[in-house]
């Protein structure tokens, strides 16, 4: 090296990707790109170990409430799964294994939050910053998935509770609830799971219900170690198993996408479900449902009924009116103490972009065009930030099959929209705004006759109404959309130079 050289700073090097989070999404877009040939990509995780929501998942009955052969991707079955429904530790177990099955260590940056996206017109790359320094790529998947982020509660006087607070998504393991007086705020998804196995150790469970929930019994079981041989031997016999359980999803669509006769016959087996778990005519009423069957998210439980009913479990239906020091405060006066609160309300859905700012062409800041109305192309790119690719963006929920199912079709496009960049020498790749807005028009158009929008309440749904989260379709319509990238719907700008070809891409 040279004296001169010595003394001129080397330009920051320019990866060709940089892919956000290390669950389940950005781990398959990480095994996609190398499938396409890219090397020069790294993933970023702000934790230090891989594994997303499933890593943090680790509260008592934490599961998984699809069937586990469609709660994988196709590219990276596992056929050792042990249950119809797998449990957190053996999908966070799975999780871990594609690091390794992939060879995957190499590209991943654990202990690495981003803080900030900002895009470079000019030089038609993006400045990722992160609690490690920055990074630059020619192109960002933002892979951190829907249920990433959560947070206690706006309650009135949560500050002046004096109890254990424990938040469902982040489980406190140093808490020993045996034998204490427990109330749980929240009957949805993760509450369900988390109630049985507490009534089991609690000396108390009450159970502070805002709005009822249509159940469904989880028919889980152990699948048999020869079915598992069988999978392992014979690919084949287990993408036939996950063929047929994913065509009897896509027909459930036709009741839970839109209101139909099939939703009435879903309703009469949630009833029918009810009155059999549940034998006492008042508890009954209060567990039932006042909306369509779909216009929430269903409830997969055999247990959480009969978990109700036992002489240590309360269902309380009055509204919280406030927490005191020493419980809760219900609209009727009566104020339950408690020894800890276990908090079972979700998760912080970022519905108006990531949690940092984003920052695209001339300045523009993505979470201001998003407020209140986020819109995306296909869910995966957004006018005015170019080379960016979201999963899970707007409009890309299934209410009715796999999420790894919709994200297998996002990822794909993500990784060919790369591929054109790549190999068209791109500064950059920005979707049309009249393309945007004429499918965003259609999707809109499509979700009036949903039953999300049949008059419930949601986190489906924005402050006003608008519906920017679920896909109104089957799973098949979704994909064949997702396979079909094409370059005329974007506006695109080549490079004058080879500049970054040579710091960015030389691996590709």
């Amino acid at each position: 090296m040279s004296p001169r050289e010595a003394r001129e700073p080397r330009e920051p090097r320019v990866h060709t990707a940089v892919v956000i989070g290390a669950g389940f999404l950005g781990l398959g877009t990480a095994i996609k790109l190398r499938e396409a040939g890219i090397e020069d990509f790294v993933v970023l995780e702000r934790a230090d170990r891989v594994g997303g929501t499933w890593r943090d998942a680790t509260y008592p009955g934490a599961a998984c409430d699809i069937p586990s052969l469609l709660y994988s991707f196709s590219f990276a079955s596992n056929p050792g799964w042990s249950r119809a429904y797998s449990p957190s530790a053996e999908i966070r177990a799975h999780i871990e294994d594609l690091v390794d099955r992939f060879d995957l260590a190499g590209h991943l940056r654990l202990g690495t939050e981003v803080t900030a996206l900002a895009f470079d017109r000019s030089a038609g790359v993006w400045t990722v910053s992160t609690s490690q320094g920055e990074y630059r790529a020619r192109a960002v998947v933002a892979a951190s998935g829907p249920l990433s982020d959560a947070s206690l509660p706006d309650l009135r006087g949560i500050e002046d509770y004096r109890g254990a607070k424990i938040l469902s998504a982040r489980w406190d393991h140093d808490v020993d609830l045996a034998g204490k007086d427990v109330a749980v705020i929240g009957t949805g998804a993760s509450a369900v799971q988390i109630i049985p196995e507490l009534v089991r150790t609690a000396g108390s469970v009450k159970v502070f219900q805002r709005t009822a929930g249509w159940v469904m019994p989880r028919l889980d079981g152990e699948i048999p170690q020869t079915a598992r041989e069988v999978f392992a031997r014979l690919p084949l016999a287990q993408r036939a198993a996950r063929t047929a359980l994913y065509g009897v999803h896509e027909v459930m669509a036709t009741g839970l996408v839109w209101d139909t006769p099939v939703t009435s016959l879903i309703q009469q087996v949630g009833r029918l479900h009810l009155r059999l778990t549940v034998k006492d005519r008042w508890l009954r009423r209060q567990l039932t449902p006042d909306f369509r069957a779909g216009c929430k998210r269903m409830l997969m439980s055999s247990d959480y009924y009969p978990a109700l009913q036992q002489d240590n479990c309360k269902l309380i239906t009055w509204p919280i009116a406030t927490l005191s020091p020493d419980g809760i405060r219900t609209s009727d006066g009566v104020e339950h103490q408690v020894d800890a609160i276990v908090f079972a309300t979700g998760y912080d859905v970022h519905l108006e972009g990531p949690p940092y700012p984003v920052t695209g062409l001339d300045g523009r800041l993505l979470q201001d065009e998003w407020s209140g109305h986020p819109q995306a192309y296909k869910s995966v790119s957004t006018h005015g930030y170019p080379n960016l690719f979201l999963t899970c963006g707007p409009n890309s929920g299934p209410g009715h099959n796999s999420l790894l199912v919709y994200a297998q079709g996002q990822i794909g496009y993500a990784v060919a929209g790369i591929r054109a960049i790549v190999e068209r020498d791109l500064r950059y790749l920005d979707v049309r705004k009249d393309v945007q807005d004429a499918y965003n028009e259609r999707i809109q158009r499509r979700l009036r006759s949903t039953t999300w929008m049949s008059g419930c309440t949601s986190w489906y749904l924005t402050a006003d109404g608008f519906n920017a989260s679920m896909y109104p379709g089957f799973a098949t319509q979704y994909l064949r959309q997702m396979r079909d990238f094409r370059i005329s719907d974007y506006d695109v700008a080549s490079h004058g130079a080879r500049r970054l070809w040579a710091a960015g891409v030389a691996a590709v």
